[in-house]
Formats: structure tokens, C-alpha cells, sequence
């Protein structure tokens, strides 16, 4: 089935302005910090590769493929696909993410690193759908603020396919 993507709704100037915005802040709270960034696959692989060439601090990068949803329904429970290679007991993780709607996985992540003994847990979402949330999550950094649409693009998917759009469309 062919689906419709021609709409944008995130323009490329518009991350490159964001990308830059989160990034500078970042490497403001995080200056001299023992930092490990933690992208979360698949979606956020972009986001945290565009995220970090703009970061001037000292870093670690990893990986974690989680998720706590079978089809459409939460779970309630974490389940990891993919763990971290590095050690985070005493350091500052910064979990990066595509885009956080109900809140729920990212709840349970930060829960779950935060029991490895990290010194600090933040959350850096490249969107954030606040609509949709069921918890009182909210990213400690923001990239953009979106409304209640399927999108699709900038490392976001539908059943694999888009990711590589380089601005966010909606799907109709």
C-alpha cells in the first residue's frame, strides 16, 4: 500500500537550527562532566550522529535498542535487544532519542540505567509529542515540539522505510 509523504512538516533548516539550539546547551550543562551518550536504535542513529559531531565535550558513545511494546501495546515491561558496551556506574548518561510520545519506554529505560548506578539520567528527545504522553516524563532537552501525526523521516519510520528523508513529513 503506497502511503502519502509529500507533506513536510519539519524542514531540514529547521533540524540543522534545532540540532545546533540542543547542542549548545548540551555542551553547557555537560562541560567537564564524565558524559556517556546513549542513542537509541534504530530510530534516533541520526539524530545522535548529527547530535554529537556538534558536541566539543568529552564523551563516550554507545548503543541500546530497547522496547516495551508488543505491536501497538505497552508491555509495562522493558525488554533490551541491543545493551550498552560501556560501563555506567558514576557517569552522566544522556539518553538520546528520536521521539517520545507516551512516555513509557523511556520511562523504564532511564529506571534501568539509572539502577546501574549512573551519577545522572537526562533525556535528549530530537521531537517530542506531548499529546500522547501517559506519564510525567518530560525530555530535559527538546528539540522540537510536534503535534499528534504520523511522521515519518530524519530517522523516523513506517515498517522500515523513510528514515532517510532528510527533513520530517507527516504520513496521510
Amino acid at each position: 500500500m503506497a502511503v502519502d509523504t509529500s507533506k513536510v512538516l519539519i524542514s531540514k533548516t529547521q533540524i540543522e537550527e534545532m540540532l545546533d539550539r540542543v547542542a549548545s546547551r548540551i555542551n553547557k550543562d555537560y562541560a567537564d562532566k564524565d558524559l556517556v551518550v546513549v542513542g537509541i536504535l534504530t530510530g534516533a542513529y541520526i539524530f545522535t550522529a548529527d547530535l554529537t559531531r556538534r558536541l566539543n565535550i568529552s564523551m563516550d558513545v554507545d548503543f541500546m535498542q530497547v522496547s516495551s511494546y508488543v505491536g501497538t501495546e505497552s508491555t509495562g515491561d522493558l525488554k533490551i535487544k541491543k545493551d550498552l558496551s560501556v560501563d555506567v556506574a558514576g557517569r552522566d548518561v544522556l539518553i538520546v532519542e528520536d521521539i517520545v510520545d507516551t512516555g513509557r519506554t523511556m520511562a523504564l529505560l532511564m529506571d534501568v540505567i539509572s539502577k546501574r548506578g549512573a551519577k545522572s539520567v537526562k533525556l535528549c528527545s530530537a521531537f517530542d509529542k506531548p499529546d500522547r504522553r501517559v506519564n510525567d516524563l518530560v525530555p530535559d532537552y527538546t528539540g522540537i515540539v510536534i503535534p499528534d501525526e504520523f511522521v515519518v523521516g530524519y530517522g523516523l519510520d513506517l515498517d522500515g522505510q523513510y528514515r532517510n528523508f532528510e527533513d520530517v513529513r507527516i504520513v496521510r
